[in-house]
């Protein structure tokens, strides 16, 4: 077991920092590029102000009308989201680990706060998991690697909950922990999850279409 985790937090790990980082500028790179070449005309368009204005309304709970129309679904979606990102980056253990290999800290997340946020991340893949089964919209478009992707983005918090509480095989738990996030980091830029890379494109596209070019808003 230690050997299995000597190895997924160290090779494993690098290769999957590599693929993030890689792979996140490979595809936004691969973006530009395409629109470069082939929708040149998107870039006359373009608009800061109308962008931005479409960027903030859309981070801003309640503050488009689909947020309003749907509030179960928009507080889950934030609530998941805000700690999908906060959680690991603000977890005491994970930053004394950045602090033990390159001597660098930040702020942390008292542990019973992160270990809340680790329920909401895991009670909200449920939901979304039990939506994608039950919303016949949402069914209709749904595919076996939505399931995976939901999978993969659950797996870091449930293994890791579980090693923190020591359920079962604490030093499984572990290896399963830093495994689970060794895959989710290497696949974001290869898989829907990419969205975190292009949503901010896509939502400057849309406002500056919308404000610009048809003089409404997109919210």
């Amino acid at each position: 077991m230690h050997t299995f985790y000597n190895i997924v937090s160290g090779p494993l790990a690098w290769v999957a920092f590599i693929l993030f980082f890689g792979g996140s500028i490979y595809r936004i790179a691969s973006m530009l590029k395409l629109v470069a070449e082939k929708e040149r005309f998107i870039f006359s368009y373009m608009s800061w102000r109308y962008s931005l204005r479409s960027i903030l309304h859309w981070i801003i709970p309640f503050a488009t009308v689909n947020w309003r129309r749907q509030p179960v679904l928009t507080v889950v979606t934030f609530a998941f989201h805000l700690c999908l990102l906060a959680t690991p980056i603000f977890l005491l253990s994970h930053v004394v680990l950045w602090d033990e290999a390159f001597n660098v800290s930040w702020w942390t997340l008292p542990d019973a706060v992160a270990d809340v946020m680790t329920m909401i991340v895991i009670l909200g893949a449920v939901y979304f998991l039990v939506r994608r089964v039950t919303q016949p919209e949402v069914k209709f478009v749904t595919s076996v690697s939505d399931f995976v992707i939901l999978a993969i983005v659950a797996a870091p918090f449930i293994t890791g909950f579980m090693a923190y509480h020591q359920w079962l095989s604490y030093p499984l738990m572990m290896c399963l922990h830093v495994l689970a996030g060794d895959i989710m980091l290497a696949a974001i830029p290869f898989t829907r999850l990419s969205h975190m890379l292009f949503s901010p494109f896509t939502r400057a596209y849309m406002g500056s279409e919308f404000g610009k070019v048809r003089h409404a808003r997109d919210w």
